[in-house]
C-alpha cells in the first residue's frame, strides 16, 4: 500500500462532547490489539479514506504504537507511530517515529477527535530524534506545530543508492526536544522499504 493512502484531516480543536458522552484515547502495541480491534480500525481507515486498507497491519512491526480513540465504546479516530530513519543532508541519520494511518470516521470529522490524538501522540514520542509524515491535508498538521520540508525528498536502497520521489510534495516534520537543527530546504532521506518509500 502507497503510503500517502495513509493519511486524513481531521478536526482542529477541542472534542465536541455532550454531558453524557465517554472520550478517551487509549494507548496500544500493535502486538496487543485483537483481533477485532484490528478490524475496526481497517474498517475506520477505509471508510475515511475511501480506499482498502485491508492490508495495513501487513506494513506495521509489532512494536507499532497506536493511539485509538474512543467515543462511548466506538473506536472514531486512530493514529499509529512506526521508528522509521530520516536523514537530513549533512546530518546522522535519526530516529524518527513515522506517523501513519491518521483517521476519522465521516460521521465525527471535524468535532476535534483527530487533533486530540496528534496532540495525545505528540506526548508519547519524546524520546525520537524526529517526527515525520507524509499528508495531502498540510493546513491541518500545521496547526499542530509540523512544518512542510521543503527540499527535495528521496528514498534510500539497501545498496546507498537514492531514489528521488518528487511527487510527494508533503512530507512534514515535527521538531522535539532531541531534534537537531534542521535547514528545511536541503535533502531529505528515508530508507526504502518494500512497497513504498515515504
Amino acid at each position: 500500500m502507497a503510503s500517502s493512502s495513509w493519511r486524513f484531516q481531521a478536526a482542529v480543536g477541542p472534542v465536541n462532547l455532550n454531558m453524557t458522552t465517554r472520550f478517551d484515547i487509549r494507548v496500544r502495541r500493535t502486538r496487543q490489539l485483537d483481533t477485532a480491534t484490528r478490524v475496526t480500525i481497517v474498517e475506520l481507515c477505509t471508510e475515511a479514506f475511501g480506499k482498502d486498507f485491508s492490508r495495513l497491519f501487513l506494513y506495521l512491526p509489532t512494536d507499532g504504537l497506536h493511539l485509538i480513540a474512543y467515543r462511548d465504546d466506538q473506536i472514531v479516530s486512530h493514529a499509529v507511530v512506526t521508528t522509521r530513519w530520516v536523514q537530513p543532508d549533512r546530518l546522522p541519520i535519526l530516529r524518527t517515529a513515522y506517523v501513519d494511518a491518521v483517521a476519522t470516521l465521516p460521521a465525527y470529522q471535524r468535532r476535534g477527535y483527530g487533533s486530540a490524538v496528534m496532540r495525545k501522540l505528540a506526548a508519547h514520542i519524546a524520546e525520537y530524534d524526529l517526527a515525520c509524515l507524509e499528508t495531502y491535508r498540510p493546513a491541518f498538521y500545521e496547526q499542530l506545530g509540523w512544518q512542510r520540508w521543503r527540499g527535495p525528498r528521496a528514498g534510500r536502497a539497501p545498496d546507498g543508492q537514492l531514489i528521488p520521489t518528487p511527487d510527494q510534495q508533503n512530507i512534514m516534520i515535527l521538531r522535539l526536544s532531541n531534534t537537531p537543527p534542521l535547514d528545511l530546504d536541503r535533502l531529505l532521506t528515508i530508507e526504502a522499504q518494500a512497497g513504498r518509500i515515504w
